[in-house]
This record gives C-alpha cells, sequence and structure tokens, in this order.
C-alpha cells in the first residue's frame, strides 16, 4: 500500500504531461515538450558562443555566402521558422558534419562541403538540420531523458529494489531505456528532419532528387559503420529509400 501515492503521483504527472505536447512542423507528429522554448533556445545560444570561441571560421568569403544565402532562401518558406533568429556559419574542420543548435543557429564544417557538387545538396543538408530546429529535436530528446529518468525511479520503488542493488539497477535500466527509447527516438529525429528538410528545400526551389545523390555520395565514404539498431541514425539504404518515398508526396 506504501506504494500507492507514488502511483498516483506518477499518473499525475504523466497524465498532466498530454497537455504539454507540441506538432512538428510537416508530419504533424504529436511530440511531448517539458523543456519551455525559451530555456531550449538559450541554451542554443550558449553552446553557439561556446563553438565560435574555441572554433575557426572559414575564411572563403564566397563559400560563406553561399551557405548563408541557401540558409535563408530555405527559412523563407517556413512560417515556423520566424521564431527563431538564424545564423549560418561555416568551420575550418576537414570532419564530414554539419548540426543545428536550438535557436536557429547553423553550422556547416568545410569537410561536408567538399562533398557537395552544388547548391541543391547543400539545401539537402541546410534543410535537414533547419528541421531540426523546427521540431524542437533538441527540447523533445530532453524531455524524453527526463520522462526515461523519472520513470527509472518510480519503477525502482515499485519493485522495492533493495537499496544495495540500486546502482546495478540504474545501470541496467539505463542501459535498456537507450536501447529501447533514447535511440530510436534519435533515428526518428534524424528520419523526420529529412522528410521535413526535404519539403523546405523542394518549397525553396531546390532540387530534391539531389538529395538523393549526396546521399548516395555519404554512404559511398566508406569504413565500418555502427548497426542500425544501435546507431542514432538510419541506415544509409534506409534513409536514401525514405528520401525518394517523400519526393513523391512533393506537390
Amino acid at each position: 500500500m506504501k506504494s500507492l501515492p507514488i502511483v498516483l503521483a506518477a499518473a499525475l504527472f504523466f497524465g498532466g504531461c498530454s497537455a504539454l505536447t507540441n506538432k512538428a512542423p510537416v508530419t504533424e507528429r504529436r511530440q511531448l515538450m517539458l523543456i519551455g522554448a525559451d530555456e531550449e533556445k538559450q541554451l542554443g545560444l550558449d553552446a553557439a558562443d561556446e563553438i565560435l570561441k574555441t572554433s575557426k571560421q572559414s575564411t572563403d568569403a564566397a563559400l560563406t555566402a553561399r551557405v548563408v544565402n541557401v540558409g535563408k532562401k530555405i527559412v523563407a518558406v517556413s512560417s515556423d521558422a520566424k521564431a527563431y533568429t538564424w545564423d549560418f556559419y561555416v568551420l575550418e574542420d576537414p570532419t564530414i558534419n554539419a548540426f543545428a543548435l536550438p535557436g536557429g543557429k547553423v553550422f556547416f564544417y568545410t569537410g561536408i562541403l567538399k562533398l557537395m557538387a552544388n547548391d541543391d545538396q547543400i539545401a539537402c543538408v541546410m534543410g535537414h538540420e533547419i528541421a531540426h530546429v523546427l521540431a524542437r529535436h533538441g527540447a523533445e530528446r530532453m524531455s524524453q531523458q527526463q520522462l526515461s529518468n523519472l520513470g527509472g525511479e518510480l519503477l525502482s520503488i515499485a519493485l522495492k529494489i533493495p537499496t544495495k542493488y540500486q546502482a546495478a539497477y540504474q545501470t541496467a535500466y539505463g542501459a535498456t531505456s537507450n536501447l529501447a527509447l533514447m535511440l530510436p527516438y534519435s533515428r526518428k529525429h534524424e528520419s523526420e528532419a529529412d522528410t521535413i528538410g526535404v519539403t523546405l528545400m523542394y518549397k525553396a526551389g531546390y532540387n530534391p532528387n539531389e538529395a538523393v545523390k549526396f546521399w548516395q555520395k555519404m554512404s559511398e565514404q566508406g569504413g565500418g559503420k555502427t548497426p542500425e539498431f544501435l546507431s542514432t541514425h538510419p541506415s544509409d539504404e534506409r534513409r536514401i529509400k525514405d528520401i525518394q518515398a517523400d519526393i513523391k508526396k512533393l506537390k
């Protein structure tokens, strides 16, 4: 009977969460949000400041101008983008990567730009990164982690795990939760960002078929790859297949 208040508290918490929902753009997937928009933006701004202090920006003015131009065109076709202050940066780094921070700060490494044959392929990745911001994937991941942590604590109490075994339980629960919830959720975010991104680049006047060519090029980079079920990204094959399906739905 001692666990009854805990169960009631959990029911109230999880029930209350239903009011804290959001809808992702384009896909209209319902999302749980326990992180406020202002807090999320500030986290992104703080991270961006740190990155700019410790990283070297590209001195190639023409390349940076291309990236900024593509970013502005894609932002312009999304009404949701008006809620953010957008800035686009090119960092001098051979790593094949690009990322966006909550609040609208988007970073491209020179390494990934070298693989892009045209502005359409820049738009493919730009749309994907902007999509992460618009869909508030960062806040959603943090919300899911908070929920997962609470779930582990409540389950531990409900199962009456002895104190001396709590550490082992938390380790086991964390691993199980990561595989069952957090990694699949990250893959869902990546796939959703592809769908939203392809839609945005198309609306901005870019050729979405170049997205397929770019990801095919990425898949040819070689090297050992983490099995999809343990990865935060969908496999190259699945990503390309899903993007091709998204393109067919564009109007």
